[in-house]
């Protein structure tokens, strides 16, 4: 396995800063984690407008992205409640949840096919999509 391909199969916050071997606080990471990641991710999405040429340089973006929202955070940044309303304007993608008989979560799935209203939807994950952002 590439180490491109280790990154997209971590799903934990912490599991970032350990891949990239990035000194971390673990209060802030507890109590800003949607933040971060959401912001990580945000940045992640760029990158498919990039032309990167190599998955080192990739990485290597990936790492700087992540130093950047996370410092951002340390120094004190708070996104305001218009940035947090406004993601549930904007979903990252399909999720249907299905409930069993008891009224548990018995299912999530986030694909198209899980749509009931087409075959084709605008907010379908991609197959390189990080898994941090399909759970969102």
């Amino acid at each position: 396995m590439t180490r491109l391909e280790e990154f997209y199969k971590i799903t934990d916050a912490e599991d970032y800063f350990d891949f990239f071997d990035v000194e971390y606080n673990e209060q802030l990471v507890n109590v800003k984690r949607f933040h971060i990641m959401r912001k990580f991710g945000e940045m992640i999405e760029k990158t498919k407008e990039m032309a990167i040429e190599s998955d080192e340089k990739l990485l290597d973006f990936f790492k700087f992205a992540l130093i950047t929202v996370y410092k951002n955070f340390e120094s004190g940044y708070n996104p305001s409640a218009a940035d947090i309303w406004r993601m549930y304007d904007n979903p990252v993608g399909c999720i249907k949840v299905t409930l069993d008989e008891m009224g548990e979560v018995a299912d999530v799935s986030s694909s198209c096919s899980s749509c009931q209203t087409s075959t084709t939807c605008s907010n379908s994950f991609s197959s390189d999509t990080p898994d941090f952002l399909k759970s969102e």
